[in-house]
């Protein structure tokens, strides 16, 4: 207890702290690219726009690979790097977060369903709503977790397009 209390106190009121001034460039640099993930992502990759894709109800390498970045900013925290459930945060859930790649769902893996459960969350689970988000990220979203799971139903994308038109 004592050591503890000693050491705090050094930390907090003696010792004279970091200049930032001496941290190497390289070593902010490969900082940032870890806290980004982007360490070797070719360039093309970096540089997608969806905001400007006309129609993101269709799956496309693009708007697969911008699905993986906002799925891991925003859902493998609970859901894991992998979509396999088994996140963090998704340990102390109840019901465990949903097994992508298993593909068992609740509702069904159809590209409308897994939009609607992003935008509006799933009731009777920990599952928030993500419509702050993008319609464009949103269905980016979408085709990432379908271009990983093991079950996959689908509509016409004649009717994808007509929800997708309505959706908010």
């Amino acid at each position: 207890m004592a050591f503890s209390l000693s050491f705090f106190v050094y930390i907090a009121f003696i010792h004279p702290g970091v200049d930032l001034k001496e941290v190497p460039e390289s070593a902010v640099a490969e900082a940032d690219q870890a806290v980004a993930g982007e360490g070797s992502a070719p360039a093309e990759e970096k540089a997608v726009d969806v905001s400007t894709v006309t129609d993101p109800w269709m799956s496309s390498d693009a708007m697969i690979a911008h699905g993986a970045k906002v799925y891991k900013t925003n859902c493998s925290i609970c859901h894991g790097d992998k979509g396999m459930g088994d996140g963090p945060a998704g340990m102390a859930l109840v019901p465990k977060p949903r097994n992508f790649v298993e593909g068992k769902w609740k509702k069904s893996s159809t590209r409308i369903d897994l939009y609607t459960t992003i935008q509006k969350g799933l009731e009777g689970s920990s599952m928030a709503a993500f419509g702050h988000l993008p319609k464009a990220d949103r269905w980016a979203m979408v085709h990432w977790i379908r271009s990983i799971t093991k079950n996959k139903k689908d509509l016409s994308d004649k009717e994808v397009e007509e929800f997708a038109k309505s959706a908010e």
